[in-house]
């Protein structure tokens, strides 16, 4: 992808929100927040980045791919992560975005990321869904994530697993939907995930990972990650 913003896509569904406490977007659809009710951007850092051992991973050209864009904070931790030299490529896969104003609002709680947020929230204003952030090519898949991956021709070198909870939002830990988690990431990329829900790990088991259990973010005891063809390091 170059610089060029490409044309605008409709999304089928707008997300439906509340705000806890003025701050905290929560999904009316799911019942569940976009971020830890702690410190989403910590967490993020922990989860995510840490978890996919980004920090000493990261190269020109390495491709992270997500299930879940929601606010787009993942993306914006990776975006103060790196800053070249080279360029990362960034694919997300979301049902239901959020608009700009909430979006806007959300990022309100992590002036670090809304500091370098101005682009994003550009392009989203204008319906975009491809466009470039710092060192960072975006591409967001609007639609139902069943779909969208299984026709995308991608390979990813680290995959962001964050859609709502399993026990809430289990068609986004569907078996067939981690086969093809594990159909689109290379030999030796990674995956990182909050939930350590055990058929999650099973279902991920069976798509191609070594997967661990490893300490998570905050009070939460435990989170996933694992590596295709391999074990983390």
């Amino acid at each position: 992808m170059t610089n060029d913003q490409t044309a605008p896509q409709t999304a089928p569904q707008a997300a439906h929100i509340e705000w806890r406490d003025g701050q905290i977007p929560v999904s009316t659809q799911f019942d569940d927040p976009y971020f830890s009710l702690g410190n989403g951007l910590e967490e993020t850092r922990h989860v995510f980045l840490s978890g996919n051992d980004l920090p000493v991973r990261l190269r020109d050209g390495f491709h992270v791919a997500e299930l879940g864009f929601g606010t787009g904070l993942n993306m914006l931790a990776l975006a103060l992560m790196w800053d070249g030299p080279g360029v990362l490529r960034f694919t997300s896969f979301e049902a239901f975005p959020m608009e700009t104003a909430d979006i806007r609002t959300a990022l309100d709680a992590f002036p670090e990321a809304a500091a370098i947020a101005g682009p994003f929230l550009d392009a989203w204003a204008q319906g975009l869904r491809q466009f470039q952030l710092g060192q960072i090519e975006v591409d967001v898949k609007i639609g139902d994530a069943r779909e969208t991956l299984a026709a995308w021709d991608g390979q990813a070198d680290a995959w962001f697993l964050d859609g709502f909870s399993p026990a809430k939002n289990p068609e986004l830990w569907g078996e067939e939907l981690m086969l093809e988690v594990g159909r689109h990431t290379a030999t030796g990329g990674t995956f990182a995930t909050y939930t350590a829900a055990g058929h999650v790990r099973q279902k991920l088991t069976a798509a191609g990972f070594t997967v661990e259990r490893i300490p998570g973010f905050g009070r939460k005891r435990h989170m996933s990650r694992g590596t295709k063809g391999g074990i983390t390091s």
